[in-house]
């Protein structure tokens, strides 16, 4: 046994975790299909959302794990609950009055509004699977409407029929009064308006595996449940899913959590063994509220990858998936500089502390080097001290500070200065707000200034941190406002890095500088 196996099944990182949980099921023997399949779900009722990717990502971390403790094969399945009616017009899209024209009918049969495929479900599929390529997760695709239609659904669906009342009565205890008098575990799906039905059932025929109710209009029908002609209620159908493909791994959000023992009844009660299942906390946007398709808030994922790496935001969702998470634009600079800060320290790292280390599971075990010679956090104050409108300002004070450093040696630094300066023009810039110095920080300042003038130290950032502690240790107490000074004078920001590292990499006689333009007035005035 390898160290790192050795180390992963004894790792309190939670996919190591949850994966031993995944591995008891097949102690005794591997599984009859040849191999563990986890599986995630997506509504494509609007646009995906982080949350939707975060849901793969973390099953991939799992999948990972279990493959790093177990030869049994594995497959990830992300499925598109494609053929839900759309009950409500996402408010982030365009031709809002001509979705509306198609209420209630499945997601792949609703115009595209953006003109772009063969219907909104198709659209909002091919996001998702561009932004899940874009990360090079391995997964197979699955469309509801592709699973009901072809067949492969047939025999889970008859055998729903055959066994209806049974799940009736798992779902009843579950509903309100009012609810139970009308609900079915069927939906029909009209023929002729291709609307999604909410009507009660008359009949279930198990022998010729039919339904039979009256339409909105009153007239009688009768619909076989197999080939895509009736779905099946949200619920029901997570069950009879698990149950179809042999569902070994699922996780969902916390308000899924509730319906847990539903899901799993059913799935038994249809022939399935239930999955072993992981429920996590919710994404929040800036404001606390619940990151939401239909109405767009909170960060998209195209929005952080224009500021930030895929890794930075594949660090963000491994942190601590059981505690609610605000999605926002000022996470991604800490979520940057950890995510270097674990890979240098995976370095040298023995195996049980690399299998708890995020970075392991965000690569799999095959973990890079950082090339990040200057924090990110630091690239954002250097590039409001000068204004940068691209990255080449950026890099004539790298090479400064790091001579061996160039784009094409170290292409994540140099993807970094990029995120970087758009960072700084979209968030830092509107919201930078100089103040002038008091009495006693003027006087600190200048003997720093003066200090810098004279300095003959190189550019040590270990020095030059000293140098400004000593300053400020002389007039201030607590020591923390001589360094909120520095950022509010010089930066425009009420924190910032390390100050002499940041001397180190803008340059002593370059700080000097705008230590007078500051005394001066004219950031202020700027």
């Amino acid at each position: 046994m390898s160290d790192m196996r050795d180390a992963a099944l004894s790792s309190k990182a939670w996919p190591f975790e949850e994966a031993r949980r995944v591995l008891k099921r097949y102690q005794n023997k591997p599984p009859e299909k040849g191999f563990v399949l986890f599986e995630t779900g997506y509504g494509p009722s609007g646009l995906p959302h982080i949350g939707t990717f975060g849901e793969v990502l973390r099953t991939t971390m799992i999948k990972r794990a279990f493959e790093e403790i177990s030869d049994i094969p594995t497959k990830l399945i992300c499925f598109s609950d494609d053929l839900d009616g759309m009950r409500k017009v996402p408010g982030n899209v365009p031709q809002q009055e001509m979705l509306a024209e198609h209420m209630h009918k499945p997601l792949t049969s609703v115009p595209d509004p953006f003109g772009t495929h063969e219907s909104f479900g198709h659209h909002n599929n091919a996001m998702l699977r561009r932004f899940l390529d874009t990360f090079g997760f391995e997964y197979e695709f699955y469309s509801a409407r592709d699973f009901y239609r072809s067949g492969q659904f047939d025999e889970v669906l008859l055998r729903a029929a055959e066994r209806y009342d049974e799940i009736m009565e798992v779902m009843l205890k579950s509903l309100r009064e009012e609810r139970r008098q009308t609900y079915s575990i069927f939906l029909p799906i009209h023929p002729e308006t291709g609307r999604v039905l909410y009507v009660p059932i008359k009949e279930v025929n198990a022998k010729d595996g039919t339904i039979t109710f009256d339409t909105e209009e009153g007239e009688e029908m009768t619909l076989p449940v197999t080939g895509g002609n009736v779905k099946l209620q949200w619920k029901p159908d997570f069950g009879a899913r698990w149950a179809a493909l042999g569902v070994d791994f699922e996780m969902y959000g916390k308000e899924h959590a509730t319906n847990t023992a539903i899901y799993d009844r059913i799935c038994e009660i249809l022939g399935g063994k239930k999955p072993e299942h992981f429920s996590y906390e919710l994404f929040l946007d800036e404001n606390g509220q619940k990151i939401s398709k239909s109405s767009g808030n909170g960060i998209s994922i195209d929005q952080w990858l224009t500021y930030a790496s895929t890794e930075s935001l594949a660090y963000f969702m491994f942190l601590k998936p059981k505690t609610a998470k605000r999605m926002h634009f000022d996470v991604i600079p800490k979520a940057v500089d950890e995510y270097h800060q674990q890979l240098r320290a995976y370095e040298t790292q023995d195996a049980n502390a690399r299998a708890n280390n995020p970075v392991w599971h965000i690569h799999g075990g095959d973990v890079p080097k950082s090339d990040m010679v200057v924090p990110f956090s630091m690239l954002l104050n250097l590039a409001s001290v000068c204004s940068a409108q691209d990255k080449a300002q950026l890099w004539g004070f790298i090479n400064r500070y790091a001579p061996d450093a160039t784009p094409e040696s170290n292409p994540g630094m140099d993807a970094a200065a990029e995120h970087a300066v758009r960072y700084f023009n979209d968030f830092v810039k509107p919201n930078k707000v100089f103040r002038a110095p008091t009495d006693l920080e003027r006087e600190a300042l200048e003997e720093l200034r003066d200090n810098l003038r004279a300095w003959d130290g190189g550019l040590d950032a270990e020095a030059l941190q000293s140098m400004v502690f000593a300053v400020g240790k002389e007039r201030f107490d607590p020591l923390r406002d001589w360094f909120t000074a520095l950022y509010e004078v010089l930066l425009g920001a009420s924190q910032g890095p390390r100050f002499g590292g940041f001397i180190a990499l803008y340059g002593v006689t370059e700080t000097a500088d705008l230590i007078d333009a500051a005394l001066a007035g004219k950031l202020t005035d700027a």
